[in-house]
């Protein structure tokens, strides 16, 4: 089967050119890497398309990875994502199901539903793969329908109508719908002439407007902001403050049209342009010239059956998701001792990424994005830039997804696999003695990143998955992109009387305001097997009462085994240490210690927000930075599996208040990564990146320290290449 066409065919195209360009321009939400045409294949590409501006690479290296054909790929794991094929065929088998005969629903989303945890834990390459389903939900008739297919059998396995608070993901139809209707609204027109704009001089996003009461039930709706796109791509940057326009999403309909800005002027258009063009001004630095990783002999991990990840002492499943972005699974490391492979984790993912702004202001209060379960991670991946965002010899991977109509269309390049070498040591001692004479031993340390970003409208996530040869994984997520600014009647803080009562000023005219970011993944770590025990070892004050020796006071570790899920909530603080540990009480090491993985946070912020206000009580789940609860395959996201306009009622928390037993039992652990950030003009045009990130490290995992007879690099192991200029040496 071939890729439908129609699945690229957006119902705008057919609109006015000067509408035509408020959508292209508009990159809020999946529209934005949604918005070019196909190629012959059907793929979805990037408008304007991306072209490398820099130093160009040699003539004979291709600018971009090789194009694949989805078209023929079949599933070899039961893991693999939904495939051409299968999407066609879940579509037939609707298109066939009497509920739907005389009015084929919306698709917001379609997704593998996998099979139990045992049948996968089971299955060996080579087993036949279990059967095939896919998991579906629709929206028909304002209600959101839950199906589950069965593509062997081609039935409709189960159908629910949720009854619970919230809507599915929205779809770039949906956003189009809502941006359509707002920018034909008459008043619109006033408001941009009263700027001295047209409405052509507009560029329009579409925002969610989270839940704040029963005044929103019964409907999905859309907040409209608009911005002047004069002399600048950088529209963020030139808000018209105060306008808000509110749009019911299905009967295309502006509900409230409010705009309290009139009389604050639009920011400047100077330096808002963040493009590199040949012409620029250099910036006022040295030169850094081009530096590559470069591998004579390629890279050394190989991908089999399009998912399957090998490198080093490592072996796990890969792949990209609509609404998680990437997914890890099956996650084992060989043992240095043995070489047996063995079990680190069953399944983790980015689970909710949840973002509120502090401003009260009417145009303001709704901004507390939920982007993962409201516009996808997966849906606003935009395609990764080879030798900017990933080196030489990365390996890039598509995402294959379904657009409302239910046809499939392809996420080119959103996840990059790459190897990393940064000069860092995986271990090292040097020894000088009166006897030895001096000894010295290093290792390098090289890692395997598995990477891909999402541009949820005005911000760009990346996330990263690093492997360790020494069984450690780091998971970073960065931050860049354009902050959301307010407009404001003044250019300089001189003229702010009392200035904690507005936040920093980023340019004139331009506040950068004060906003959260936190991440919340989903870890379901399987320790040497499914059966795990979250143990919290808090470092205790002992004091020293004897007085035998000048010491007063020293830490001493002690285990708290955690029986249940309350016992498990936990609040980072730094006076009050602990190490958290996910050990499998079963497999014991030569010594007697229990096999394990720990949790390593490092920077970290915590949600100030009241509980009972509403942004936090549908993100609940940041409450804590770590929880634990008992496998559930159907706790899944951490705000809910129906997130949009959501009341808070189908979280994390929630879930957790059962307080059911978590020892020895078969875990998933839920760490939440964050951010405070206050603007600054550094920030401005475009933010540099920020980065946190978190660890999972073996504690008494192996026997001894398993990369000790690690081979050191030597001279003879790599070309020698010289520069064409020699660097000078101050």
């Amino acid at each position: 089967m071939e890729i439908s066409s129609s699945a690229l065919r957006l119902p705008f195209l057919f609109l006015l050119v000067p509408l035509l360009l408020f959508f292209l321009l508009s990159p809020w939400n999946p529209l934005h890497n949604l918005s070019g045409g196909g190629d012959s294949a059907g793929r979805r590409t990037q408008f304007p398309p991306k072209s490398l501006t820099s130093i160009s690479p040699p003539p004979a290296e291709p600018r971009s990875p090789p194009r694949r054909d989805h078209n023929s790929a079949t599933a070899r794991n039961p893991l693999d994502p939904l495939t051409v094929g299968e999407i066609h065929r879940v579509r037939s088998i609707l298109s066939s199901y009497q509920p739907f005969l005389h009015h084929f629903p919306s698709i917001q989303s379609m997704s593998l539903d996998e099979p139990d945890k045992s049948r996968v834990l089971g299955w060996k390459s080579g087993d036949p793969i279990p059967p095939r389903k896919a998991f579906v939900i629709a929206l028909l008739d304002n209600q959101s329908h839950l199906l589950t297919i069965d593509l062997d059998s081609g039935r409709v396995e189960t159908h629910e109508i949720s009854s619970g608070s919230g809507y599915p993901m929205l779809t770039m139809e949906d956003v189009v719908a809502a941006v359509q209707t707002a920018v034909s609204y008459p008043e619109l027109e006033a408001s941009a002439a009263a700027r001295g704009l047209s409405v052509a001089n507009l560029s329009c996003i579409s925002p969610s407007p989270g839940w704040f009461g029963p005044d929103e039930e019964g409907k999905r709706i859309l907040k409209v902001l608009c911005f002047s796109k004069q002399g600048t791509p950088n529209f963020y940057m030139r808000p018209l403050e105060g306008l808000v326009m509110t749009v019911d999403v299905d009967r295309r309909e502006v509900l409230q049209f409010s705009d309290t800005g009139k009389g604050i002027p639009i920011p400047g258009r100077a330096n808002t342009d963040y493009r590199f063009r040949p012409g620029n001004k250099p910036p006022e630095m040295e030169r850094i010239n081009p530096i590559s990783m470069e591998q004579p002999r390629g890279p050394s991990f190989t991908v089999t059956d399009g998912h399957l990840v090998k490198w080093a002492n490592w072996e796990f499943h890969l792949k990209p998701d609509q609404r998680a972005g990437l997914v890890v699974s099956r996650v084992v490391v060989r043992d240095s001792e043995t070489g047996a492979a063995r079990s680190v984790m069953y399944k983790g993912f980015p689970s909710e990424l949840f973002v509120p702004y502090m401003d009260a202001d009417e145009g303001w209060y709704f901004k507390s994005y939920m982007d993962a379960g409201e516009f996808g991670l997966g849906a606003t991946a935009m395609p990764l830039v080879p030798l900017n965002d990933c080196p030489r010899n990365a390996y890039y991977m598509d995402g294959i997804f379904v657009s409302a109509d239910g046809q499939p269309f392809v996420q080119s390049n959103m996840i990059c696999l790459f190897e990393r070498y940064a000069g860092d040591a995986a271990w090292r001692h040097s020894e000088l003695t009166v006897s030895s004479g001096g000894q010295e031993e290093a290792r390098a340390k090289v890692t395997l990143v598995a990477r891909m970003a999402a541009s949820v409208g005005n911000y760009d996530y990346t996330f990263d998955w690093e492997f360790q040869t020494d069984g450690l994984i780091k998971i970073t997520v960065s931050l860049s992109g354009m902050l959301m600014v307010k407009g404001t009647v003044h250019d300089n803080m001189n003229q702010v009387q009392n200035q904690d009562e507005m936040g920093p000023l980023v340019s004139e005219n331009a506040i950068g305001v004060v906003h959260d970011h936190f991440i919340t993944f989903h870890l379901d770590m399987d320790v040497d097997g499914p059966n795990n025990t979250f143990v919290k070892v808090n470092l205790v004050k002992e004091e020293n009462v004897e007085g035998k020796t000048p010491r007063k006071s020293y830490l001493k570790p002690k285990r708290h085994v955690a029986k249940t899920e309350d016992d498990a909530r936990i609040k980072l603080s730094l006076y009050d240490p602990s190490e958290f540990h996910v050990v499998n009480p079963s497999r014991r090491s030569r010594l007697g210690n229990p096999s394990g993985y720990k949790v390593v946070p490092g920077g970290n912020a915590a949600s100030l927000l009241d509980h009972s206000d509403p942004p936090q009580l549908r993100s609940a789940f940041t409450n804590n930075q770590i929880w634990v609860t008992p496998y559930n395959r159907s706790e899944l996201w951490a705000g809910g599996l129906l997130v949009y306009q959501s009341h808070g009622d189908d979280t994390l928390d929630v879930w957790s208040q059962r307080n059911r037993e978590i020892e020895d039992r078969d875990v998933v652990l839920w760490y939440t990564l964050g951010f405070h950030h206050v603007p600054c003009q550094e920030d401005f045009p475009v933010m540099p990146t920020v980065a946190a990130s978190f660890q999972l490290k073996p504690v008494n995992f192996f026997e001894r320290n398993p990369i000790l007879t690690a081979r050191p690099v030597f001279e003879e192991d790599l070309p020698v290449c010289r520069p064409s200029e020699s660097a000078s040496i101050i």
